[in-house]
């Protein structure tokens, strides 16, 4: 049980990654250009907070079969973004399944590729829209007992490895595997976001200056809990994924959020 604890803890060091703008790409779906969704992580936080561009979002989830997130991490996801976003128009879920590529684990680079051969929905005149990828892999950046079970990479992208999510939920001593979903995704996307000082400004002193681009309040989502097995109890304890704290909260409404 406490080695299982401990690679639950190591989960939760997730990584955050940037990529550049590709200038160079001019590609076009139904007239807009898809270099609008292959910006720096956050760097589209107000559009997705805000309505000032878009009134609506389309969330486009893709897994590899057998992969696919429960019912109830979807819903938590969708609920979790109503409670923070302001879109009158709504939030869409549109799910689909895509073939395996057959690897055991994947680079950075290998999920883009994936992305970019497989994502059907970008941003329009009104709709801003987000791909979120579930794999049947593991992370290219495992290391031992420390495990990567996301990653946001772009400022509308995604990627949960929910191979590794299967491995450590839903027995005897591990966390129920919605509310592990749930808690991962709504981390990822809160550096989506632009949380913590990604691309949403701090209105007040608390990202974690050990672990940057995380929030120093223990209980927070976006707590960079890698320090002890009791921390990763308490975030996923009572049945429910944690919550933002209120410091986080403020910085989301003053860049447009609720």
């Amino acid at each position: 049980m406490k080695k299982r604890i401990a690679l639950v803890m190591m989960a939760f060091a997730l990584l955050v990654s940037c990529s550049k703008e590709d200038s160079t790409d001019t590609a076009l779906v139904d007239g807009f250009s898809i270099s609008n969704n292959k910006k720096a992580t956050g760097s589209s936080a107000h559009d997705l907070l805000s309505e000032d561009t878009y009134k609506s979002m389309v969330i486009e989830v893709v897994y590899v079969q057998g992969y696919e997130p429960t019912a109830t991490t979807i819903s938590n996801f969708t609920s979790f973004l109503n409670a923070r976003i302001n879109k009158s128009g709504g939030i869409t879920v549109a799910k689909r399944a895509i073939a395996s590529p057959g690897k055991a684990t994947f680079t950075n680079e290998e999920i883009v590729a994936i992305e970019d051969a497989n994502r059907t929905k970008y941003n329009t005149a009104d709709q801003i829209a987000v791909w979120a990828l579930f794999i049947d892999g593991a992370s290219a950046s495992d290391l031992g007992n420390s495990y990567v079970l996301g990653t946001a990479y772009r400022n509308t992208s995604f990627v949960i490895y929910e191979k590794t999510i299967h491995s450590l939920s839903d027995s005897p001593f591990e966390p129920n595997r919605a509310l592990f979903e749930t808690t991962v995704i709504t981390h990822e996307f809160g550096h989506i976001l632009g949380l913590t000082n990604l691309g949403t400004v701090l209105q007040s002193n608390h990202e974690d200056t050990e672990h940057e681009k995380h929030c120093n309040v223990e209980s927070c989502l976006m707590y960079w809990s890698a320090e002890s097995g009791s921390g990763i109890a308490n975030m996923v304890s009572g049945g429910s994924a944690p919550k933002l704290d209120a410091q986080c909260l403020a910085d989301l409404k003053a860049n447009g959020g609720k």
